[in-house]
């Protein structure tokens, strides 16, 4: 088992107490550098950087997969639904690009601008013209966005890039493992404490095939439901029922932040998978898949990107979406048209209304 999956085991099931111990001063260490930061922005001792456009931010207070990402497609098909040019901003993670802020086209190298950035630029440039850019200063992946068009900016993760100022915050948790432990890293498997979250403007409770845990913070929260569409063969396109897997042996990958998730969700679908969790954004190669059998293979999009130049037919990508209550969409939406009424592009050719 990695140490990357130690940590989690550690940080969302059961803490070694020796590991506890050792790692609880690293915690109160990064604690203490957390709020020096914050306090040097609050003095504008660092510097927040307003760009020419609204910024909404879609980010977590937690290390590992809550469901931000199909959050900020469904945004941005929302707001591309009023005739807003949206412009997405991710840090690129696992790019290796020469130079940075980077355009990210639906056939742009996972290599080059990461995963998620290429799955980003997927889902949303086809229906909805998006501009996807990826790098590591959010702020200078805005500008880039903003001089190609974009009228509002989803910054995909960043919550703790406060470089970039923003209009507005959603933070989103994962309803089933929530703030773990509690503690900061690397102790536990929080950024910043879980104080944080009361000061976005919505919170985003990402539930998948159930219902939201209940505390003291989720009367007031949303609840996204997040669920499993049919797969699509990598190599020729087609598109097949999860049923259809179900009673055959079935290989599923995951190389995302919380792998376990995607294989409950097929499990729920009534497909019993040999599981093969890897690290987040872990490479993909041929030998990555060599099972000792042919039997098909289920793995999420963002890990299906990577495997496009060498797929065959057993590979499949099935897609995540996500669904919303009747208040709980109403409350979005209301956050999105004040993004609309307060930018100057929409502003000044009517969009929105």
């Amino acid at each position: 088992m990695s140490a990357d999956r130690i940590l989690q085991r550690g940080w969302y099931e059961r803490v070694p107490l020796a590991l506890f111990l050792m790692l609880l001063p690293l915690s109160i260490v990064f604690g203490v550098l957390c709020a020096a930061r914050r306090f040097l922005y609050r003095l504008r001792v660092l510097h927040t950087v307003r760009v020419a456009r609204p910024v909404l931010v879609v980010g977590n207070v937690s290390v590992g997969g809550t469901g931000k990402t199909p959050l900020v497609i469904w945004l941005a098909e929302k707001l591309a639904s009023r005739g807003c040019r949206v412009g997405i901003v991710t840090r690129g993670y696992g790019g290796r690009a020469a130079q940075w802020p980077q355009d990210v086209t639906q056939d742009a190298s996972p290599g080059d601008v990461g995963d998620e950035a290429v799955l980003l630029a997927l889902r949303t440039q086809a229906a909805a013209g998006t501009i996807v850019v990826a790098g590591p200063d959010r702020v200078a992946a805005a500008k880039r966005a903003i001089e190609r068009g974009a009228e509002i900016i989803l910054s995909d993760d960043g919550l703790q890039h406060y470089r970039l100022g923003r209009d507005a915050e959603i933070v989103v948790i994962d309803a089933a493992r929530r703030f773990g432990n509690g503690w900061l890293l690397p102790a536990g498997p929080l950024r910043e404490p879980r104080s944080r979250v009361r000061r976005a403007n919505l919170i985003v409770e990402s539930a998948r095939g159930g219902g939201a845990a209940s505390d003291e913070l989720s009367a007031s929260n949303l609840v996204s439901v997040q669920d499993l569409h049919d797969a699509i063969n990598i190599r020729t396109g087609e598109r097949r029922a999860l049923a259809a897997f179900a009673g055959m042996r079935v290989h599923a990958v995951a190389a995302i932040g919380h792998p376990e998730a995607f294989f409950a969700m097929l499990r729920a679908h009534g497909i019993a998978p040999q599981t093969h969790p890897l690290p987040d954004h872990a490479p993909m190669s041929p030998g990555t898949f060599d099972f000792g059998d042919d039997a098909p293979v289920l793995m999420t999009e963002k890990d299906a990107v990577k495997c496009r130049a060498f797929a065959n037919e057993r590979h499949w990508a099935v897609p995540l979406g996500v669904t919303f209550g009747d208040a709980d969409e109403r409350r979005l939406n209301e956050l999105l048209d004040t993004l609309i009424r307060i930018s100057p592009a929409t502003r000044d050719s009517g969009g929105g209304s």
